[in-house]
């Protein structure tokens, strides 16, 4: 099946109003209950909800062979949109500025073109990941009793990449995307009047150490195997109130690295070096580890068979050097099964991911699933 205009119409309307009803991360049962609809309408399938507001849906071959699992993102991003277009979000503070309403469609997509073109050999497994921008939607899914009854040979997804030529698709072995782990640092110390703050605990030149320290550590030069950049998000400390010294602080960060390992040999370092300077300026140091993405770890023949059947389908290939420096929680099943992602070109004029103007481009819905349909097909025959 190719997309016909019947299909793209379809699509392009269900893209539309998921991209006008955004859910955030754990909050996507109307969405969920979309996709249940639209599969049990379009496709007369059961859909299984999996990972609390997921959604599982199977496509059996008559002969036995290799079970395949193709991946969409479900969730939205807490960004107010200032797109005035008629299917702008409905909601003030919540939108697709990821492009997983285009990853969600595509999915769609694929499973009508698998219910009117069905491939005979294997199963096909369509998951529909909620949470992904919080790092907690694979391990949800992967927890899952009716998920862990599954025997998957290869694991896929693609995200939309704006800044590449429209329908390009972009590939890497090994490494795809980065490591990255957020963490709070919240100080308790003592409140003192200003102008006697050695009476109190002030958290503020052990905010500023933590700050150069994570400054000093940071290697932010994607070409390098040690890259390893640390970006403060988020710091605060005291009242604003001038008569008091300070005697609580936070100091939050996102911590990014191709290697795991270095990864957990420098966060060892940085809990360290904490607690040593709390231990000096006697405060109470509070650590707490949040929202962790693995590494998109990209096998090579699950890599060969993307970009054969990119050929096959006379897309434009790159293959990129360096691994992207965001986070994606796929990597927590490339860690686990054989499989990839990959990008797809979105137009190099199209606004970034997570700005508040981007929408996903319909024109490359149709190229994400016939890639899919072929990807699976070459995997198969292998």
């Amino acid at each position: 099946m190719q997309i016909n205009n019947t299909h793209r119409e379809l699509l392009e309307t269900t893209r539309k109003k998921l991209h006008a009803n955004p859910e955030l991360s754990g909050q996507e049962f109307l969405t969920q209950q979309f996709i249940i609809d639209f599969i049990k309408l379009h496709c007369k399938k059961k859909a299984v909800k999996v990972g609390g507001t997921g959604v599982i849906v199977k496509f059996e071959g008559k002969v036995k062979s290799k079970n395949i699992l193709i991946r969409a993102d479900i969730d939205a991003l807490p960004i107010k949109e200032v797109n005035q277009f008629d299917h702008k979000s409905t909601f003030k503070s919540i939108s697709h500025k990821c492009g997983h309403d285009g990853h969600t469609t595509m999915l769609l997509g694929l499973a009508l073109k698998l219910t009117e073109q069905p491939i005979l050999n294997g199963n096909i497994i369509l998951l529909f990941q909620p949470s992904e921008e919080n790092g907690k939607g694979a391990q949800s899914v992967l927890s899952d009793p009716y998920f862990k009854g599954l025997q998957l040979d290869y694991v896929y997804a693609l995200h939309n990449l704006p800044g590449f030529p429209l329908h390009e698709i972009v590939i890497k072995e090994n490494e795809f995307t980065s490591n990255v782990k957020s963490v709070a640092i919240k100080l308790h110390g003592k409140t003192a009047h200003a102008a006697e703050p050695e009476k109190g605990y002030n958290p503020a030149y052990t905010i500023a150490k933590i700050l150069e320290f994570a400054a000093e550590k940071t290697n932010n030069n994607s070409n390098s195997e040690d890259f390893f950049l640390i970006t403060p998000v988020h710091v605060c400390m005291g009242e604003k109130a001038y008569g008091i010294s300070a005697g609580y602080g936070e100091v939050h960060m996102t911590i990014r690295s191709w290697s795991k390992l270095l990864m957990e040999k420098e966060c060892i370092n940085l809990i360290d070096y904490t607690n040593n300077l709390c231990q000096e300026a006697q405060l109470k140091p509070e650590i707490t580890w949040l929202e962790e993405f693995y590494s998109n770890n990209n096998e090579k023949s699950a890599v060969r068979f993307i970009k054969e059947a990119a050929l096959s389908n006379k897309l434009k290939v790159s293959e990129i050097a360096t691994p992207f420096k965001w986070g994606e929680d796929f990597g927590l099943f490339t860690q686990q099964y054989k499989g990839a992602m990959f990008g797809l070109g979105a137009g190099e004029n199209t606004p970034a991911l997570h700005n508040p103007d981007y929408d996903f481009p319909d024109e490359i819905t149709s190229t994400g699933i016939n890639l899919f349909y072929k990807i699976i097909i070459k995997t198969i025959e292998s």
